[in-house]
């Protein structure tokens, strides 16, 4: 596992903030109040809920470790420096705003902007600043080449064995940069990142045509349910591991872990989407932005005639 962790590293999550980007072009021309409400207020919502949840699991052990004053200190915190695994969550917003503030400026400009403070790997101690300098090439990137990015997925799925082929390229390639000790060196992990997001959109693409990889689709459809809830059970399944289970080795501990915390989300999705308690993965009725509402028509006065 910690192999294919560190395989991962240089595109796991480039290709996430990417993909993130790819459809922004069909809702970036909206008016500000639609378009805060579906790409800032339905993030926030989320995160505020699931900030809560977590601090409402890790609060004793945070007030048995700094005391009451520190679990309240660290809660507001939260809502500026981003909590824990919903970091992402805290920063796509952020994206999705500068990417509609920018749209005058020059796109060429601005992507060589972003690719200059990724390579400059900027490490101020705030996650805010320093995964915005390091992610938001790669969002805005797949915001501008979006059309050459679904071409590219056209051509892979009619070409599917020279896909193959180049996905074994790809991994091969991905291996020897990576356990060769060069992924880490500027503009060689920028590029790691783009090549390794086309491989993660190749091998979406040849899943996609597959009935066995179903499971995937439902999983990728309900991603953020994954994103928001995969905490505890990874938790929970990682501390009865190691207290029942302790001559297990690390990596099977880790495996089991990450399939726990994808399965089991989905499955509470299953359990509550139909119930009261899907706020938890919906956003409600009162936590949108609903459009202005039409001004109310005056009913049409007479002019006052005197009676005779």
């Amino acid at each position: 596992m910690g192999a294919l962790v560190a395989f991962a590293k240089p595109f796991r999550m480039p290709d996430f903030f990417l993909i993130s980007g790819l459809f922004l072009a069909r809702v970036i021309g909206r008016r500000w109040r639609a378009y805060l409400d579906t790409k800032v207020v339905h993030f926030a919502y989320f995160y505020v809920l699931w900030v809560t949840i977590q601090f409402a699991f890790k609060a004793p052990g945070i007030a048995a470790e700094a005391g009451w004053g520190r679990r309240r200190a660290s809660y507001a915190l939260a809502f500026i420096e981003p909590f824990g695994t919903l970091w992402f969550i805290y920063l796509l917003p952020i994206f999705f705003v500068v990417t509609k503030l920018m749209r005058d400026v020059p796109q060429v400009l601005l992507w060589f902007a972003a690719a200059f403070v990724q390579i400059a790997d900027i490490h101020t101690g705030w996650i805010v600043i320093d995964e915005f300098c390091a992610r938001f090439v790669y969002f805005y990137s797949g915001y501008v080449l979006a059309p050459y990015v679904f071409d590219f997925a056209e051509t892979v799925f009619a070409n599917q064995r020279a896909a193959l082929l180049f996905l074994s390229s790809w991994a091969l390639f991905e291996a020897v940069m990576v356990f060769g000790g060069y992924s880490e060196l500027p503009v060689v992990n920028l590029g790691l990142g783009f090549l390794g997001a086309l491989a993660v959109v190749a091998a979406g693409v040849l899943l996609s045509a597959r009935s066995w990889a179903l499971p995937l689709r439902y999983a990728g459809e309900n991603s953020i349910v994954v994103y928001l809830a995969f905490f505890l059970p990874m938790a929970a399944t990682r501390a009865a591991l190691l207290k029942f289970a302790p001559e297990l080795d690390l990596g099977t501990v880790a495996l089991i872990v990450t399939a726990a915390g994808v399965i089991t989300p989905l499955i509470l999705h299953a359990l509550v989407k139909n119930t009261s308690a899907r706020f938890l993965f919906k956003r409600p009725a009162w936590a949108k932005l609903r459009p202005p509402a039409e001004r109310a028509r005056w009913p049409r006065l007479e002019p006052f005639r005197r009676q005779p």
